[in-house]
């Protein structure tokens, strides 16, 4: 019985760690408890494993590097950064601003306050990056106006909690950061891979949103004519953008000489600040070139616009690494907030607080981890896992299937960092071992870990959902009708048609792994056919070469068999040095 448990540790462990969570105890604790216990055990059984168990007692002096390597690892510096940014624009009112005026702008059509939810999610998370900030706003902004003009309230519940879970897969995402420091590979490579994903996710949910118009029709009615406060004015906003383009182009082709390849980049910059600074001209003088709607969707999308390149922008061309982005992008926010009059006393200590309680999350959890990995790896958990999951039929197809329905299945029960830091490590190895690309494997698992916010019952969207969601019957000020409240169960059922399109774009990114490989680049083609590769020579009696002015191998009497410069390999006066023996530890 002894000798089938110290062969079996590994299993053991793993289950036992999903019983110590199952029945509530901290994650943290739990993997660092669990790692300890398992650690005297395992020392204990070392004798009756075989050589399965590699564990003693010296072994915990590593803990204490293991946790300094944590502790000093500058990617996760990124983390505190990019919360902070997003916690700042939302006390901001960036996102009140955004909603009412992309609901504007798409107010004539059918369905045109979800496509403004869409939209306004897919810039907060390339802003943000924070899921409950995206959610509890578009969340207390907009569902009071969708439930005012009659829209299916599963509907109006369900693309505001999807939406707001974009910020998982958009950069600059907090799970993409965790899953590249997880995974070992660059942050950059890994928002790079995901731009394409997370904006074909976006159009996804658009999709849904247009069949469900002409399906349901009154389901998302459009606004009336008198909720359209900023009026018409499309064509001035079309004639503005067409001259912006034009702009752009014509600066592209002036800076050509200067700015070399990043010419288009400076030229779009330079147009969009001319026209940024007409709109303000504009409505400050009251000129009245532009209408109110063209005047209104430039000066609120533009700074937004403008922080995403600041943060993004920079990282992509290699101007600034992630954490240099995010310190970027957290003093962008404060800029922004502070030209808003909304920068507060207040408003940065909210923010430092709930920063340094994130920070402090992932930091605890990832301490834990280290120590839970110590011993699993000592007791060849990472071998029993790898060959688990490489043995699976279908290769590298059938190993993806069943990774992503197990991390789907987990995610009912665990949120994103405790995936990323329990069930990534021990599932990189056998990926890398079946030859597959790690950044493409980290975006599909972080397509898959978005569902986490969007499993009923325990989706922590759906939750920030219910906490600012009518509960009782209400008089709308705008109207004076009697609103009905947002029932938890429409809450649920809005939210399983956005997991269907979630499962769908994972199948998608399985199916086109281009869409994420496309971080590589091009590359320089090659044929391998023609490469040719020349070792030079030797020569024997003339040193290198036949002297300094023969060069490297340009004598015609190189003898490889003999040793360089006329002199044996070894003297033999001095002897060999003995053999060490790896049965006993190394003296100093």
């Amino acid at each position: 019985m002894i000798e089938f448990i110290a062969q079996n540790m590994a299993p053991i462990m793993f289950a036992s760690l999903i019983i110590f969570m199952l029945i509530g105890y901290p994650v943290a604790f739990a993997l660092a408890a669990n790692g300890l216990l398992f650690f005297f055990v395992g020392v204990q059984l070392a004798p009756y494993s075989n050589g399965s168990i590699t564990l003693s007692w010296p072994l915990l002096y590593a803990l204490p590097e293991r946790f300094w390597g944590t502790m000093s690892n500058e990617t996760l510096l990124a983390i505190p950064f990019f919360t902070f940014m997003g916690i700042v624009l939302e006390r901001s009112g960036m996102a009140e601003d955004l909603l009412d005026t992309i609901g504007q702008l798409f107010g004539p059509v059918r369905g045109g306050l979800a496509y403004a939810v869409i939209f306004v999610g897919a810039l907060l998370a390339a802003t943000t990056g924070v899921v409950a900030a995206s959610v509890i706003a578009m969340g207390l902004i907009s569902l009071p106006i969708m439930l005012r003009y009659g829209y299916d309230r599963r509907v109006a519940s369900g693309v505001i909690a999807a939406s707001g879970t974009l910020a998982q897969i958009i950069p600059p995402s907090l799970v993409l950061i965790v899953l590249a420091d997880q995974l070992g590979r660059s942050v950059g490579d890994m928002y790079h891979g995901a731009l394409i994903p997370g904006l074909v996710l976006t159009g996804l949910y658009v999709g849904y949103i247009l069949l469900m118009t002409f399906w349901k029709r009154d389901s998302m009615p459009a606004l009336p004519i008198e909720a359209r406060t900023l009026g018409s004015g499309i064509a001035s906003l079309v004639v503005t953008l067409a001259i912006a383009g034009a702009g752009a182009y014509a600066a592209s082709r002036l800076l050509a000489t200067f700015a070399g390849a990043n010419a288009d980049i400076w030229g779009a910059t330079l147009a969009i600040v001319i026209i940024y600074g007409f709109a303000l001209v504009d409505r400050t003088l009251k000129l009245n070139l532009m209408s109110r709607l063209a005047q209104q969707v430039i000066i609120v999308m533009i700074p937004p616009l403008a922080l995403i390149f600041l943060v993004l922008g920079t990282i992509f061309l290699g101007i600034a690494t992630p954490t240099e982005g995010g310190a970027m992008g957290a003093v962008g926010a404060l800029i922004m907030a502070a030209s808003k009059g909304r920068l507060s006393l207040s408003v940065i200590s909210q923010a430092l607080a709930s920063t340094t309680r994130l920070s402090s999350f992932v930091m605890f959890i990832l301490l834990g981890a280290r120590v839970f990995s110590l011993t699993f790896y000592g007791v060849n958990g990472h071998v029993w896992v790898e060959h688990l999951l490489v043995g699976l039929p279908g290769g590298e197809v059938g190993f993806l299937i069943v990774v992503n329905v197990l991390v789907f299945f987990l995610a009912f029960f665990l949120d994103f960092f405790e995936l990323a830091f329990i069930v990534v490590p021990l599932l990189a190895p056998a990926a890398d071992k079946l030859g597959i690309d790690l950044i493409w494997f980290g975006v599909l698992l972080g397509i898959n870990m978005q569902t986490s916010f969007m499993h009923p019952p325990f989706g922590f969207a759906l939750f920030y959902l219910r906490s600012v969601a009518a509960k009782v019957p209400y008089l709308d000020k705008i109207t004076g009708k009697k609103i009905q409240p947002v029932t938890t169960g429409q809450i649920y059922w809005g939210a399983v048609p956005f997991v269907c399109i979630q499962v769908i774009m994972i199948g998608l990114t399985i199916a086109f792994p281009q869409m994420v490989m496309h971080y590589k680049g091009a590359g320089p083609a090659t044929d391998p056919a023609t490469m040719k590769i020349e070792i030079p020579g030797f020569d024997q009696g003339n040193g290198l070469g036949g002297g300094l002015g023969g060069g490297l191998g340009g004598g015609a009497d190189n003898d490889l068999s003999s040793p360089p410069f006329g002199k044996p390999a070894t003297d033999p006066a001095v002897p060999a040095p003995p053999a060490p023996n790896l049965n006993e530890p190394p003296k100093m």
